[in-house]
């Protein structure tokens, strides 16, 4: 399973997107499973009827509803874990969002994520010390040019 970040799905839908290309050479990765989480998909609709048009978010919800998005959903005791996140990271700052997938790349014993938070994710650590593999700033994608 690869984690999945709301920057990923605006870009993948937004052709005039600087990301854009890097998203749609990903895009069939998700065959290997796409994961986010419930603050990862609040967000993404967001930004999706906000920059494009509320459609884009109905069909986000679509690949969770037909099944090839999972969410997953922390526990309590992961849950505790978010405020002392958020106030490690908050320089950056960190939100809910983002310390979901911290959570979830513990859950899952990777970083393997797609995102355009290149920064953030960069400075993120997942079991205190393990970096994120951002699989969408890395070269080449799947499916581009050598």
């Amino acid at each position: 399973m690869i984690a999945v970040d709301a920057g990923y799905f605006v870009a993948l839908a937004n052709a005039r997107d600087r990301w854009h290309a890097r998203a749609v050479a990903w895009w069939p990765s998700r065959l290997e499973g796409f994961v986010t989480t419930w603050p990862v998909l609040a967000e993404a609709c967001h930004l999706l009827g906000a920059r494009m048009r509320p459609e884009f978010a109905a069909l986000l919800l679509d690949d969770v509803a037909e099944g090839s998005l999972a969410v997953w959903s922390p526990g309590t005791d992961a849950l505790r874990r978010v405020p002392v996140l958020m106030r490690q990271y908050a320089n950056l700052p960190m939100d809910l969002a983002d310390a979901s997938l911290v959570l979830l790349a513990e859950h899952l014993g990777h970083g393997r994520i797609l995102s355009t938070d290149e920064r953030d994710f960069g400075a993120y650590r997942w079991k205190q010390h393990e970096p994120f593999d951002n699989l969408l700033a890395q070269q080449p994608a799947p499916g581009d040019s050598p």
